[in-house]
């Protein structure tokens, strides 16, 4: 089948040729045409036989990558996680509220939170996600249903994190589970090859504080015998990078290049913290250490910047040379909101509001993170590329006046501008709507499985508070 789309506005892609650099495009009045799952042209004229033609006012544009998303856990952490005075944590949120969420929540709401987190995602114009996280198998199998690319890690790790007494983080280690989760994830990279290849398995050893050193190469090495992603999170708290100070005299970022994990280039989770962060004080070059190894910081913006926290900053790392994609995380599923938080954080940080334009971010979002995955066919619109597609509207209020549609998505535009999203050439999202989700009835699912959670939070707590001892309402009740 081929389907040619006439549009007014089209980023396309331009290789990079005779010295000249490669990217986006803004091309006017053309078209992009499909053949079956990949893109066969793009330009202004197209004189080959096409099946059939679509005319649209949107504005066609490459799908988003999150390279770093908690599908199973998203939705839940509405009105936990923000305005949490975390002091002693230095604003983190993971000793103190995330081991009692996540033994709160059970399998029931991570399904409901993975169905949830995926509406959410294809509305915010995302077509490729690389999870992480438990209930593997559930994503995957949910991820084939609704049309969504996915790259599906199995959550493993030597220990584990935990506060006894809200003022210190202690570890708790248990080295054969780490080895057991390694081989499920094994097992699940070597048996997930789903329509396709649409869905396929990462490995995702879950911390760099919280695994082994031959955890984290047995990882590495698997994926890279296999063409897949590995991912972890680095330096994405003062604590872990104080624990790992005290541990070997290095960063995170140090150890996991001594260790060998940076040759792999995998997708590193946050790393906020490395030298000549303002909020550890440590000298060193991190981020020359990041650049040499062409590792890449999967940065989500939102998720701390809800406690105060930022990247230092998204320029700085860019001019070194450190490729950065954008990810997730947790809620929102947005990719809108990640591109937005990301370019608008970016220009506080450096006061200057040229530090970090819409273009950037857009092409973090896209090409770069395609680019983390080992994929140089998604997230641009070029020849033998994927046929994942997002068609935005171009006759709302958040997408009028339009001038440039990269300043209008990154600044203005709601999931409601989404009006059709393609995957492999396969309609996912149909008049703003995934039409094999009820979304509706996936929320009702969510406010049940954050009940529960609320109701169970005293069991999980070191000190046994209700959720509304541990996070008052924003106002008393009436």
């Amino acid at each position: 089948m081929i389907t040619r789309y006439n549009a007014p506005w089209i980023i396309a892609y331009k290789s990079a040729v005779d010295g000249q650099d490669g990217g986006h495009r803004l091309l006017r009045d053309g078209c992009v045409v499909v053949q079956d799952d990949r893109i066969l042209y793009v330009g202004q004229e197209f004189n080959g036989h096409v099946d059939a033609t679509v005319n649209t006012e949107s504005v066609i544009a490459p799908g988003f990558v999150s390279t770093h998303a908690h599908l199973q856990e998203s939705p839940v952490d509405k009105s936990l996680a923000e305005d949490s005075e975390r002091r002693q944590f230095y604003s983190s949120t993971l000793a103190d509220i995330l081991p009692p969420k996540a033994m709160a929540l059970d399998v029931q709401g991570q399904h409901a939170s993975v169905t949830f987190s995926i509406a959410e995602l294809l509305l915010s114009g995302c077509t490729t996600v690389l999870q992480m996280g438990s209930e593997a198998e559930f994503f995957a199998e949910q991820a084939e249903r609704h049309g969504i690319r996915a790259y599906v890690g199995h959550s493993y790790r030597s220990g584990r994190w935990l506060t006894r007494d809200g003022k210190r983080v202690e570890y708790e280690w248990d080295e054969r589970a780490g080895w057991e989760g390694f081989q499920h994830a094994v097992d699940l990279a070597d048996s997930v090859n789903l329509d396709n290849g649409r869905i396929q398995g990462a490995f995702y050893p879950a911390q760099v504080d919280t695994c082994t050193e031959d955890l984290l190469m047995a990882s590495a090495e698997a994926a890279t015998e296999r063409g897949l992603p590995v991912t972890t999170h680095a330096a994405q708290s003062v604590f872990e990078f104080q624990e790992m100070t005290q541990r070997h005299g290095r960063t995170p970022v140090e150890w996991l290049y001594d260790i060998g994990f940076l040759a792999h280039k995998p997708v590193l989770g946050h790393v906020i913290f490395t030298t000549g962060n303002s909020w550890v004080n440590f000298p060193g070059d991190d981020l020359g250490l990041l650049a040499e190894t062409g590792a890449t910081v999967a940065y989500n913006a939102w998720v701390f910047a809800r406690n105060g926290i930022a990247l230092e900053s998204f320029k700085k790392y860019r001019d070194r040379g450190v490729r950065i994609s954008l990810g997730t995380d947790t809620v929102a599923q947005s990719m809108i909101e990640s591109c937005r938080w990301t370019s608008v954080i970016g220009k506080i940080i450096e006061k200057h509001s040229h530090a970090v334009t819409a273009g950037e971010v857009f092409a973090a979002a896209t090409i770069e993170g395609a680019e983390a995955l080992g994929r140089t066919d998604l997230g641009r619109i070029c020849e033998q590329a994927k046929a994942d597609l997002v068609f935005w509207r171009t006759d709302t209020l958040s997408m009028q006046p339009l001038r440039d549609p990269i300043r209008n998505i990154v600044y203005y535009a709601q999931p409601t501008d989404v009006e059709t999203v393609l995957v492999d050439g396969k309609v996912v999202v149909d008049d703003g709507a995934v039409p094999t989700i009820d979304v509706k009835k996936s929320a009702a699912a969510v406010q049940d499985a954050s009940e529960r959670i609320w109701e169970r939070w005293p069991q999980h707590d070191w000190a046994g508070r209700g959720v509304e001892e541990h996070f008052p309402l924003s106002y008393p009740r009436f």
